[in-house]
């Protein structure tokens, strides 16, 4: 079987997995020359941007901005700071939080992945007739929508008419 007829049949959830590891290895091997993971390009990107938006934030909004847990941007950070691409300082306005800013050489470094990761963005995007088509402004729209559905699974409450009577829930 092709792996155009797998997909034809698979569900939407493996599909979106599928994109993702396929984009989790592409930029993997797209930024490993410049000394980056796709995880902490994600971050460094991320962290780029919101510096020229006039940012400095913390570990904890940068972790809400890019969907990573905390812990693991803070483990992410760690290895930045080891690598000169970020400093991390203390907030002033709040002596527990951690705030994140590139280096020079991390900006340097950022801005040259982030044109090897658009380059790959204009290869995937190239079937749906490119980054500015109209099809690409539909799809982000509803991966947009997506990522806005909370999941979460729902909380179970055992019957009451099972405590007490048969296997089958009654008395």
């Amino acid at each position: 079987m092709s792996e155009s007829t797998d997909c034809e049949r698979a569900t939407p959830g493996f599909l979106v997995w599928r994109l993702s590891t396929k984009w989790r290895v592409a930029v993997d091997r797209a930024v490993a020359p410049l000394g980056l993971t796709h995880a902490q390009y994600s971050l460094v990107a991320s962290l780029y941007g919101m510096q020229r938006d006039g940012e400095r934030p913390s570990q904890r909004r940068l972790a809400d901005h890019t969907g990573l847990e905390p812990l693991y941007v803070s483990k992410l950070a760690r290895a930045l700071e080891a690598a000169e691409l970020i400093e991390r300082t203390r907030d002033p306005r709040d002596p527990r939080a951690v705030q994140l800013a590139l280096t020079e050489r991390g900006q340097d470094v950022t801005r040259r992945a982030v044109k090897v990761v658009q380059a790959l963005l204009e290869q995937l995007l190239e079937p749906l007739g490119g980054l500015d088509s109209t099809r690409t402004r539909t799809l982000t729209g509803e991966l947009t929508a997506l990522l806005g559905v909370p999941l979460e699974l729902p909380v179970k409450r055992p019957e009451a008419a099972g405590a007490a009577g048969t296997a089958d829930g009654t008395a």
